[in-house]
C-alpha cells in the first residue's frame, strides 16, 4: 500500500503495516482504497461508533499482529478520549464490509462472524520510517489515556523522550484526548 502515510499507520513487532483511518471520510477512503485491490484484509473496528477501521496488510497475520492492530483500533478511538482503561474490538474481513444507500460517510456493515477482542489502552512511542509513532508494543515511552490534554503534555513527553522532538510531532503521534504517561 503506497498511500498509507494519509491514514494513521504503524508497523507491529513482526514488521506488517497496520493502517487505520483518522475520520469518517479517511475511514471511507481507506476501505474503498483496500476493496479495490482484491485482497481480503483482517480489519477491526471497536464495538461502539468513534473508531477507525484498521487493516492489516499481510495475507497471513500472525496472531500477535492481529492482537497489536486491535491494540491500535482501540486507542485511537473514542474510547481513549473518554479515558477509557479498555475497550472492546470487532474483528472480521475485509470482504465482509458492506456500504449501503444512505449509509452515513465512514459507516460500513458487516455481514457475518464478527470475532471479539477485549484490549488494553496503552501505546509506546517510538520512531518508525523516521517518524515518531505510538504503537501497542515496543521499548518507548509508555503513554495511556489520562486526564491531561495531549498539547499541554506534549513538552513534558518530549522531556521524558530524552530526545529533540518537534512538539507537533508528537502531538500528530498521540491519540486524541488527554494523556498519562
Amino acid at each position: 500500500m503506497e498511500n498509507y502515510k494519509k491514514h494513521k499507520w504503524f508497523y507491529t513487532s513482526n514488521k506488517v503495516l497496520v493502517v487505520g483511518g483518522k475520520n469518517a471520510e479517511n475511514n471511507d477512503d481507506l476501505i474503498k482504497g483496500l476493496k479495490n485491490s482484491g485482497k481480503d484484509y483482517w480489519i477491526m473496528h471497536t464495538s461502539h461508533p468513534g473508531s477507525p477501521f484498521s487493516a492489516v496488510i499481510s495475507d497471513k497475520p500472525s496472531k500477535e499482529d492481529i492482537e497489536e492492530a486491535a491494540i491500535f483500533t482501540g486507542c485511537f478511538s473514542k474510547a481513549w478520549k473518554l479515558g477509557m482503561k479498555d475497550t472492546e474490538i470487532h474483528i472480521f474481513r475485509l470482504g465482509q464490509l458492506k456500504k449501503s444507500k444512505g449509509m452515513k460517510t465512514g459507516t460500513w456493515g458487516v455481514n457475518g462472524i464478527v470475532k471479539k477482542m477485549k484490549v488494553k489502552l496503552k501505546l509506546f512511542l517510538i520512531k518508525q520510517k523516521g517518524i515518531l509513532r505510538a504503537v501497542p508494543k515496543g521499548n518507548g515511552l509508555e503513554v495511556c489515556p489520562g486526564k491531561t490534554d495531549k498539547i499541554k503534555m506534549a513538552d513534558k513527553i518530549i522531556k521524558a523522550l530524552n530526545r529533540k522532538y518537534d512538539k507537533e510531532e508528537v502531538i500528530a503521534a498521540l491519540p486524541a484526548g488527554g494523556v498519562k504517561i
